[in-house]
């Protein structure tokens, strides 16, 4: 089958497109269009900055036959932890909450350690606040081995308003408390890119937290530059099973491919790597559908 008839009906969950306060690839509208010629159903804008509900909003009434959508990244920019930011968020229609990434404690100590062999694209910025003396307090969501009074207000706004709590770059221990946590609650919850170098779970871990309901959520530009082998990416799916992942992109870069190419080379490679275009849709169309439709 042809991979752009594979992939109708596909979400991405993962695209970094402007305006925003770095330069990008493309704009909202431009990526509806894109998404339009494709047969793509729709993607989810991710600011690391700010909440996006309104440009999805205005996405949609340029191109109604694609499903942009909203979400929120609760680094500092949004006052970190902020239950109100999610609610208003969730209200606006954003579907998507993403944990704290570059803000987050975990991500900090990987970043100030110097273990990024190639910087992701957000590490100019971070890196020009740090010489400014500007960075913020890092964030973590646990205290005392348990969850913050913030997370568990968090985690009610996020099912009042039926959206999807995301991982971002927490921390190992903090993401099975919160999956645990938000499986409780009946919360629907996707570890963010866990092949990513400062979010790397082996694929035993991966299962674990399939196991407790979470979706793995595979992103191509981690393997694209080089952040882990491709081989990896198909052993990790095949281990923990189609059924318990997505596929995403990440993309949005200005020297990066665009979303939609991303989505259909990350197609092909599974294609010619041993996976069946049932496991494909079930990554791209399927699982995405259930997540943020249902």
């Amino acid at each position: 089958m042809e991979i752009r008839k594979l992939l109708e009906g596909a979400y991405d969950l993962h695209v970094h497109t402007g305006p925003d306060v770095m330069n990008r690839k493309l704009d909202d509208l431009d990526m509806a269009e894109r998404m339009s010629m494709a047969g793509m159903k729709g993607f989810a804008i991710k600011s690391h900055y700010f909440c996006t509900a309104e440009r999805a909003r205005l996405a949609q009434k340029s191109y109604p036959k694609v499903n942009p959508i909203g979400a929120i990244t609760l680094n500092n920019a949004v006052g970190g932890l902020n239950a109100t930011a999610v609610d208003m968020a969730g209200r606006d229609g954003a579907k998507v909450v993403w944990m704290p990434t570059f803000d987050s404690a975990n991500e900090q100590a990987f970043f100030r350690g110097g273990n990024y062999t190639k910087k992701p694209f957000w590490a100019k910025l971070q890196e020009e606040l740090i010489a400014k003396g500007k960075v913020t307090a890092s964030i973590s969501i646990l205290e005392d081995g348990n969850l913050k009074a913030e997370l568990h207000d968090i985690i009610d706004a996020v099912k009042e308003h039926h959206m999807i709590l995301a991982s971002g770059h927490l921390g190992k221990e903090e993401v099975f408390t919160l999956v645990k946590a938000a499986r409780e609650q009946n919360v629907k919850t996707v570890i963010t890119h866990p092949n990513f170098p400062s979010t790397f779970y082996t694929k035993e871990e991966q299962k674990q937290l399939a196991d407790m309901g979470a979706y793995m959520e595979h992103c191509f530009t981690t393997p694209n530059t080089n952040k882990v082998a491709w081989e990896t990416v198909y052993e990790q799916i095949r281990y923990v099973g189609p059924q318990h992942c997505i596929l995403s992109t990440d993309l949005g870069q200005p020297t990066a491919p665009f979303p939609d190419e991303g989505l259909m080379d990350f197609a092909q490679r599974l294609l010619d790597n041993g996976f069946s275009e049932e496991e494909i849709r079930t990554m791209s169309v399927h699982n995405p559908t259930q997540l943020v439709e249902d």
